[in-house]
Order: structure tokens, then C-alpha cells, then sequence
């Protein structure tokens, strides 16, 4: 027996858009047009919440350590300096430098960090042998980023408006200057944080 055209119109992908048109355009009676947007807007709440709520979750100090590559050797470099502990208590964790806290920007960070995990379970820096034959490769990507934005993060914590020349010696203040000149953070204080490559 042969399929009418009407029944072979709802098969497959087409028949799909077909129905799923048909269903907008003309809704449902059990499902009023208000019934079908509220349900919408909550759907729509609920992914936004989630998805905001993931990417907090995903921008702390705990997720960043999680991995033991990370806990095992930028970290500890880091519990070495100032930005970790010093005399005024306020201290700048992994996401601070790392992550802009821009929306956009972040989320395209956020994509870009997605090779990070592939690094991760491919083992590409679970020793510290490892880590250090790329640390000149990784370092040099944080700096160019850093250089490209104009050091957004260093400026998330320091701003130049707020900095008093008075309190800085003299190579500080003359250094300092030099953002005036287009120069950013990172061209000065690379190694702040971590060990630079040898």
C-alpha cells in the first residue's frame, strides 16, 4: 500500500520544520499562546541562570587549583608572591589575572580555556618536567594576550589614576610614565606571579 503525500509530508527532517511551523503559527487550543510564552520565559530564565551560574562556578580560585597541573605548579608559585600574601590582606586569585570580567570577553576566554581541558586529558602537563618544557610557550600566550588588551586584568586591581608617584621611588615613577608613552603592565612585570621561563 502507498503512502498518500500527506503522510510522506511528515516524515523526516522537512516533515519536522513542517509541524514545528505549523505549531507556531497556528497554536495548539489545549495550549494558549500565553501558556506556551510563560513556559518560554521560565525555560529561558532557567538556561540563563544555569548557564551564568556555570560560568561563576567555573571562574574560582578551587575550580582553577582542581586540576593537579595547575595546584601542583603555577599555583604554588603563586602562594610564593605578593599578589598571594602581603600586608594589606587583599589578594588576587587565579580569575583576577586570568579572566576578564567583562561578560563577552569572559565567555570567549571561557571557549578559549576549553583547549586547557583537552590538554588535561591528553596528560600534556601532568608532570612538572612536562609543564616546564612548555612554560616558555604558555608564558609567552599569557603575555600577548595581556599585551593585546592592555593588560584589562592587571587593571581590574591597578588603576594609573589611583597610584601615587610620591609613594614609588624613582625608577618606579619614571617606569610608570611610560604608560603614557602606550606602554601596558606586562611589559614591565612579567614574572609577578610565576617563575619565568628560563
Amino acid at each position: 500500500m502507498s503512502e498518500s503525500p500527506q503522510m510522506s509530508s511528515h516524515k523526516g527532517f522537512k516533515g519536522f520544520i513542517k509541524r514545528t511551523w505549523s505549531f507556531i503559527a497556528r497554536p495548539s487550543t489545549r495550549y494558549p499562546l500565553g501558556v506556551l510564552v510563560f513556559a518560554g520565559g521560565v525555560l529561558g530564565v532557567l538556561f540563563w541562570g544555569g548557564f551564568n551560574w556555570g560560568m561563576e562556578l567555573t571562574n574560582t580560585e578551587p575550580f582553577c587549583t582542581s586540576c593537579h597541573e595547575m595546584r601542583r605548579n603555577p599555583f604554588e608559585e603563586l602562594k610564593k608572591t605578593i599578589h598571594y600574601e602581603n600586608r594589606s590582606g587583599v589578594r588576587a586569585t587565579c580569575p583576577d589575572c586570568h579572566v576578564p570580567r567583562e561578560w563577552i570577553y569572559k565567555v570567549w576566554r571561557k571557549i578559549q580555556a576549553s583547549k586547557e581541558l583537552l590538554y588535561h586529558i591528553l596528560g600534556e602537563l601532568d608532570t612538572v618536567e612536562k609543564f616546564e618544557k612548555q612554560r616558555p610557550r604558555l608564558a609567552q600566550n599569557v603575555w600577548a594576550t595581556m599585551k593585546a588588551t592592555d593588560s584589562r586584568e592587571c587593571r581590574n586591581c591597578h588603576s594609573s589614576n589611583s597610584m601615587s608617584a610620591q609613594r614609588q621611588t624613582s625608577i618606579a615613577q619614571g617606569a610608570h610614565m611610560a604608560l603614557k608613552g602606550g606602554a601596558t603592565c606586562i611589559d614591565c612585570h612579567r614574572g609577578i606571579a610565576h617563575r619565568l621561563p628560563d
